[in-house]
């Protein structure tokens, strides 16, 4: 059991550089991190050249669990979506990198990159 579970890890990682080879931030493009567990999903806009966060969104803070949306869920990553564009929007960020990590491209993880672009983010 051990070794499917050092394997399984293994290949999770493999995945996750193979995406983040390719995925790199800047000052004027940054990057778009996306994160989710179980039952959270957080998004952050970070700039790799001084790696710095510059602005971070997910279902964990108060605001999202005033208004019902405190688990993962596709309206839950719409609100995320939407809240990361205006966040990105005060700071003048208008592009980004999108980097969705180990995971596909696909149910929350793509919600939340269409409200994003809908928002006014262009990736």
């Amino acid at each position: 059991m051990e070794h499917y579970l050092l394997k399984r890890e293994q290949k999770r990682r493999k995945r996750l550089m193979r995406v983040r080879r390719h995925v790199r931030g800047t000052t004027l493009k940054p990057r778009l991190s996306v994160n989710k567990t179980n039952q959270h999903l957080s998004v952050q806009i970070i700039d790799d050249e001084q790696g710095v966060t510059l602005a971070s969104a997910g279902t964990v803070q108060k605001e999202f669990k005033e208004m019902q949306l405190g688990k993962k869920s596709k309206e839950s990553a719409r609100a995320i979506g939407k809240k990361i564009a205006e966040l990105a929007k005060q700071q003048q960020i208008e592009q980004i990198v999108f980097d969705r990590g180990r995971y596909k491209y696909h149910g929350h993880i793509a919600e939340l990159a269409k409200a994003a672009r809908e928002a006014g983010l262009k990736f």
